[in-house]
Formats: C-alpha cells, structure tokens, sequence
C-alpha cells in the first residue's frame, strides 16, 4: 500500500477510534529502548524563526517538564526543548525524564504538595489528575494554540466528556505484538497471523521453549491483554467498564478467567517469566526480546522502533491474539500520549506555547520521529512520511491494519474512571496469586470484578 493511502487509512480510522484504556499508558504504554537517539539538531530549519530581536521584550521564566519513556525518547524530547530555548530566549525549561513508575510516583507527591510540575505528560489515566490540570480551551480561543492544522478528530481524543481541552494529543498508536521472525523459524513455529488466537499464542510459547530453552514471550501489560482488551474481544460493544465511566460495561467475571489460567499455564511451564523476573525488566533493553531470551513481547506500536533498535535484529509486529478466529480484535487506534498545563503553574500561557511547539512544529517533529506515535497535525505528519525506515513504515502500515478491523460500528471509550489504577493493581495482585496457586482463575476473576464493582 502506498503511504499515502496508508496515512488517508489512519486518518480515518482515527475519526472513528477514540481513546482506548491505555494500561501503562501506556498509556499503552512504556517500557521503551534506552538506546541513545542519533539527533540531528543542526540541520537547516524548514521554518523560518522568528528573531527575537523582533519580539517584545519578556521577563525571563523557567518552566519545569517532565515525561516518562526510553532513552530515545529522553534524548529527542531534550533536544526539541533545547531548540525552543534557542527560539526563545527568555524561556528555561528544567526537565525530569524518568521510567514510568518513578514518574507515577513523583507525580503523586507532587500533587499532594501542589507542585505539579507545568508540563507534564499523561495517557487516558488523565481523569486521576484532572483537577491538576490547566484545560486548553481559552488558549485555543484566543489563538495562543494554533489547532488549524489537526481536526476535532484527533482534539477529542485529548478531551474529556465535557468537551474540556485537557491536552494535546502527541500521537496516535496501538498495541501489538513484536516477535522474531528467525526464532519462530528456529523452533518450526508458524509465523501469527492477524486471526491468531489466544491457544495459538499458548501453543507457540509452548513449543518455543521446548524447542529453543527460551521463554516463549516475555512480559506482557496483563491488564491491557486480559481485562481492557480481553473483555473488548467478548463481543462488540463489551468493555470493562461502562462508556459513561460509573459501572461496569460486563456482568460476567468468568470473562476474565481464560487469561489468568492460561499466563499461569506458561508460567508453570517455563515458557513465560515469573513475575519476579518481569519486575526486573524496567525498560526495553532489558526486555527479554531484545537479549534474545524470548521471542515475543508486549509492545505499542510507538515503541517498536525502539525495540528493534535495541535488539539489534529483524522483529515483526502483528496484532495480539483474538479469543476467536472470526471474532473482535478489541484492539483499537488511540491516543498515545498527551501533553498537558498543570494548574500549579505560574506561566499556563507559556507552558501551552511550548506544548503547541512541541506538537505542530515541522523542525520539532523531524527531531522526535514520531517516537511517541503517529503525529496528529497534518503538515508534521506528511513531512515525516517521505523521510521513513523500512521499520517506521512497518508501524504505519500496522496501524493501518488496525484501523482496518471490523469494529461492529461501536467507538473505544475515550477516558478510563477515577478508580481504573486502583483496579489495575489489584488485576495484578489477583493474577500473581494465580500465577502463585494461591487462588483459582475463577477465584481471582470473581474477586477483581467485585473489587471494581464496588468502587462504583
């Protein structure tokens, strides 16, 4: 498919898809390379500056940034902000990147204190910390964000059901599985299709390891693949929780079942890592794909470039797996990332021009590659298009793909309740008791539902 059918696709499916629950959104979202980003900050703008000699004179500020993600990411996000100091003189930005449990935990210090930081990234969790946030909307109004080169489509998806501007959208993505073609190769495994089903990806883990005495995949974000994702592929229409976001969207907990005793199977069988070997893995280059202990993990689509950069070898990405061949995929096109104005800051209108830089600049954008998803503005998107890999193609045309599954003609809810990490953490105590034979899948599927339930 020609990219500019490939980005047309994606754009459309965009106006359809909304904000699916991004786990570690990450949200979709997150472990990623710590390979330093070859970045080329001298190349010859495609913008002409503005001198500052013809600007008004500013006091000079000093905004504070921070974000979670890979090396790469800390290296490209670094040196876009460097070039916005150069463009604007009067402005400091001082930045935190860090992995995405350090982030998580400083960010609920920093609300506690009322310091949150004035720019600060978050995923379809955002609703934890709307009160921390500075909405967009009057800044959008007066012409402070220019939003004339994106559309509603890709707003929305950093919107909340009021229609409050929380953020601008950094990318589009989805989730996938990144596998070694020569691994599967080695150990007489099939390569998956896009109809691959759960006992497809058990057998292949399976026979991975009998074959090659290597995990058949490494870590996955349990939540996404067993309850967000895995009650979207119950049937159109199906989610965890409700579109409105006060009950649940299911009535049925043995739907979590199938999940928690299959990841204990693997885990019994030696063919998935125990939970302790997956807390080791805090970013990409410790994933057990790339040191060659494994032949599958968990990955969103913006991370994959990443990943094979750091494994250093052909990966492929294809959809995770369906509980029935002809059934719902339940993965979906959403929103990576979003960049947002805390309420704490004391230079709102400073911090939303940088976050409009960050997002629209063509000389900005040809810095962060696309790292944290497909851009959101078209003319960023159309001048990154003539310039990619073969590996960053291969995450647009997987995108396409997703765009391209039958939905039923039902949206992804864009926003995740209040309480959706509470029910996150104990999906994973519960799931570890079953992976420990502490409980039964039944059990543990039961006593999640009901600890969501009651947080309604």
């Amino acid at each position: 498919m020609k990219m500019k059918q490939i980005l047309a696709v994606v754009l459309s499916a965009a106006m359809v898809f909304g904000l699916a629950a991004c786990g570690n959104n990450t949200t979709a979202e997150t472990t990623t390379s710590t390979e330093t980003a070859s970045v080329d900050t001298t190349a010859e703008p495609t913008e002409a500056p503005e001198a500052e000699a013809a600007e008004e004179e500013h006091e000079p500020i000093t905004l504070r940034m921070a974000w979670w993600g890979s090396q790469t990411r800390h290296d490209r996000t670094v040196a876009v902000i460097e070039l916005y100091e150069s463009l604007h003189p009067y402005v400091t930005i001082e930045y935190e990147p860090m992995d995405f449990d350090g982030y998580f935990n400083k960010l609920a210090t920093l609300v506690a204190s009322n310091d949150v930081w004035d720019i600060f990234q978050l995923g379809s969790n955002f609703p934890t910390y709307q009160s921390k946030i500075y909405t967009l909307n009057d800044f959008i109004a007066d012409g402070t964000i220019d939003v004339s080169g994106t559309n509603d489509a890709f707003l929305r998806i950093a919107a909340d059901e009021k229609g409050n501007q929380v953020g601008l959208c950094s990318g589009v993505n989805t989730y996938g599985i990144a596998y070694d073609p020569e691994l599967f190769k080695q150990a007489g495994v099939a390569e998956p299709t896009e109809n691959w089903t759960w006992d497809d990806f058990k057998d292949a883990c399976l026979t991975i390891h009998e074959k090659l005495g290597i995990y058949g995949s490494s870590k996955f974000d349990d939540w996404q693949a067993g309850a967000s994702m895995g009650i979207n592929q119950e049937g159109f229409g199906i989610g965890f929780f409700n579109k409105t976001n006060d009950g649940m969207g299911f009535d049925d907990p043995k739907m979590l079942a199938d999940y928690m005793q299959m990841r204990a199977d693997l885990v019994d069988a030696g063919a998935f890592p125990d939970p302790g070997a997956c807390n080791e893995i805090a970013d990409i280059e410790q994933d057990f794909v790339v040191t060659g202990e494994a032949a599958m993990t968990w990955v969103a689509s913006n991370q994959f470039v990443a990943l094979s950069e750091a494994a250093g070898r052909e990966l492929k990405l294809i959809n995770p797996p369906r509980k029935k061949a002809d059934g719902p995929a339940g993965v979906s096109i959403q929103s990576s990332q979003m960049l947002c104005v805390s309420q704490d800051s004391k230079y709102p209108e400073e911090a939303a021009k940088f976050i409009e830089f960050f997002q629209s600049s063509v000389d900005a954008n040809k810095i962060l590659l696309a790292e944290r998803g497909i851009p959101t503005f078209t003319a960023v998107r159309e001048a990154l298009a003539a310039e990619l890999t073969d590996t960053e193609k291969a995450v647009y045309e997987y995108v396409d793909l997703v765009g391209s599954f039958d939905t039923g003609g039902e949206t992804v809810n864009p926003s995740s309740p209040e309480c959706v990490d509470a029910v996150k953490e104990q999906y994973k105590y519960y799931l570890d008791k079953v992976i420990y034979k502490e409980m039964t899948a039944e059990e543990a599927a039961q006593a999640v539902y009901d600890f969501a339930a009651s947080q309604f």
